[in-house]
């Protein structure tokens, strides 16, 4: 299993960049962030996915979204912001907050329970990821590619 490493690594090869900025209260802001997600991918050529590879490549990155997203809302008051780097075939999500405290991956353990799988299913979907630390809290993040035959 691999653990977050603290440097930069994971950067696309294109590096379109697009923002989202998040205020407020936290309710629906994992739907909002995998809209704004869904909608980056499209214009980025990831949709429509032209076979499934494709098409699991553009779950993926939603549902690592989903769970960087959810875990800062769970465990450091909330994102502020969601950034995603990338172009036709790479992704990084990155997801900032205010706590400087360290994604803590828990051990793997009942599948069947909830809650605590959100670190382990990053880890197992990105090709790496890690955070960074910044002067007012963080950045998670996770490098993911658009799989090819070509």
């Amino acid at each position: 299993m691999r653990w977050p490493r603290t440097a930069e690594g994971g950067r696309p090869a294109m590096d379109m960049v697009r923002r989202l900025g998040l205020t407020g209260p936290v309710e629906g802001v994992v739907g909002r962030c995998r809209d704004f997600a869904f909608d980056a991918l499209a214009d980025w050529g990831w949709l429509p996915a032209l076979d499934q590879h494709g098409e699991d490549a553009v779950a993926d990155v939603l549902l690592v979204v989903s769970e960087l997203v959810a875990n800062a809302c769970q465990h450091a008051g909330g994102a502020t912001e969601l950034a995603l780097h990338g172009g036709p075939h790479r992704v990084r999500i990155e997801v900032t907050d205010r706590s400087t405290r360290p994604p803590e991956p828990r051990p793997p353990g009942d599948p069947a329970r909830p809650g605590g799988h959100g670190l382990l299913v990053v880890n197992r979907l990105a090709e790496d990821w890690g955070c960074r630390r910044r002067p007012d809290g963080k950045t998670v993040w996770a490098a993911l590619a658009l799989v090819t035959d070509a």
